[in-house]
């Protein structure tokens, strides 16, 4: 079930992503031109340490990015990849999902931030700068104060002060995939 505030933009969705700018990135929906730097992100081991802790295979990305694609077309938002503006660079892949994970407690239908960045791109402001342009984005589509979580392993401190500094609250713990994991809100 789709939550009630979200509901009324389902039948209207937008059925691809928009792009989004910001003074240093570019965001734009995922597309075919996308998938080897998309391989290329999931497979570093620097990249996925806090994600599952192993590489993704092919066919798991190939899915990840069938997946981002079925968000927008489905539920009218979801992933976007990120791209330096002034050189194309691709920096890595931001945005909202409904992932139905099997957490307690659960996120139910609230649309669930995430972010992944290229070892290369770490420690520059960018995750920080696409996340807020993505939650901009969030609440001019469905309102101010629109509720949105995430997860993150409690050992991935970058990412924390990632989700705090744009204020993320974490609100409980739990256990994924036999791994812990700290639950985030927002507002």
């Amino acid at each position: 079930m789709v939550h009630p505030a979200l509901m009324q933009t389902v039948d209207t969705a937008l059925r691809k992503a928009p792009e989004l700018k910001t003074d240093r990135l570019i965001l734009h929906g995922h597309g075919l031109k996308d998938f080897a730097e998309s391989v290329a992100l999931w497979t570093d081991p620097d990249v996925v340490r806090f994600i599952g802790g192993r590489p993704f295979t092919e066919e798991e990305v190939w899915t990840r990015l069938l997946r981002y694609v079925g968000h927008w077309a489905t539920l009218g938002y979801g992933f976007w990849a990120v791209r330096e503006a002034a050189t194309g660079r691709f920096v890595g892949e931001v945005g909202l999902a409904n992932f139905r994970r099997a957490l307690d407690p659960t996120f139910g239908d609230t649309p669930e931030m995430g972010w992944a960045l290229r070892p290369w791109a770490h420690g520059q402001g960018y995750a920080s700068e696409a996340v807020q342009a993505v939650l901009a984005w969030a609440e001019g589509r469905f309102g101010a104060g629109v509720r949105t979580v995430c997860m993150i392993d409690p050992q991935n401190t970058a990412s924390i002060r990632v989700a705090e500094h744009l204020g993320y609250r974490a609100f409980a713990h739990a256990i994924y995939k036999d791994a812990p994991t700290v639950l985030y809100q927002r507002p």
